[in-house]
């Protein structure tokens, strides 16, 4: 997969393309089939299949006081975006000259200067440009005027059949829930954060469940506080199943500034700090709560750990 950060020139000199354009956070079952499909017309055609979309998620930019949180950090939606078999990338920096420009403007320099498009795929309810003027009867007028069509797709049901469409939303929603069985179906992978190993205050260590204190981006959209169970995935690649705390520990502390991720892996001892870890989360287990003491926290991480265990393996 090429990923093309200039779009100053040609991406695909000579070759026409089939293209889809969006913020594509989590690049979800919805997207997933947008994707296909668009790979599916680029054959037919003879055309190059490419997904337009920015170096950041544009409500950073124009909303910064209400963007949501990422469910994939940048090199994680590139990794999931190149599994779909897509030719390209195409990586457009978003600040505010990319927000101020028109969307005719941005169909010219994007769509038919750098990519000479054939078809655009987008969603029924695509918005694009300054103020989201552009969207599918928009795409349509400037694509008989410029020699591409636009095929708008309905959005992808949920996969229960029940509620609202597949979405980047809704899977935020159901992680704020805890419900990471329903935002994994959405998913259609197993949600993960990544982050650095860092120095905790080796509390689990003293309780006998030593854990990988995880420093996520505060950008990263997260689960419920509460217990898990899931894979922690070291960068040799190699996954070992774990007891997860996401919370703010309130036996220890009454009032922590925020949540903590820690991971207690199962049948390891070995020196995690400094790698970036990967840690995905699979089963919801219980609610964070606060314990009357030690030992009864000691407890309940025995059988939390032995449930996850059961789980996994």
């Amino acid at each position: 997969m090429q990923i093309i950060t200039d779009q100053s020139l040609p991406a695909f000199p000579g070759e026409r393309t089939v293209i889809t354009i969006g913020a594509y956070d989590g690049v979800h079952l919805g997207h997933q089939a947008v994707i296909s499909h668009v790979r599916q017309q680029a054959a037919e055609l003879g055309a190059r299949s490419a997904v337009v979309t920015f170096d950041r998620h544009p409500a950073s930019v124009v909303r910064p006081e209400s963007a949501p949180l990422l469910l994939t950090a940048p090199d994680q939606k590139m990794e999931l975006l190149e599994a779909t078999g897509v030719d390209a990338v195409i990586v457009v920096p978003f600040n505010d000259e990319q927000a101020a420009e028109s969307p005719e403007s941005f169909v010219d320099r994007v769509f038919v200067r750098c990519l000479d498009t054939q078809l655009i795929v987008v969603g029924e309810d695509f918005h694009f440009g300054r103020h989201r003027d552009g969207n599918v009867d928009l795409l349509r007028k400037l694509g008989a005027e410029k020699d591409f069509d636009v095929e708008p797709l309905e959005l992808l049901p949920r996969v229960d059949g029940v509620g609202e469409p597949v979405s980047s939303t809704a899977i935020r929603r159901a992680l704020a829930g805890g419900d990471v069985t329903r935002a994994n179906e959405m998913l259609g992978h197993v949600f993960e954060a990544r982050g650095s190993v860092v120095t905790g205050d080796q509390r689990g260590r003293l309780l006998g469940f030593p854990t990988a204190n995880v420093e996520v981006p505060n950008t990263i959209s997260l689960p419920a506080d509460g217990v898990y169970a899931g894979w922690y995935e070291r960068p040799s690649g190699e996954s070992y199943p774990c007891a997860i705390n996401l919370g703010r520990r309130p036996t220890f502390y009454e009032h922590a500034d925020s949540s903590l991720l820690e991971a207690h892996l199962l049948d390891f001892e070995d020196d995690l700090y400094g790698e970036q870890a990967r840690v995905k989360f699979t089963h919801f287990l219980r609610s964070e709560r606060k314990f009357d003491g030690i030992e009864a926290l000691k407890e309940q991480l025995d059988l939390d750990t032995a449930h996850a265990s059961q789980l996994l393996r």
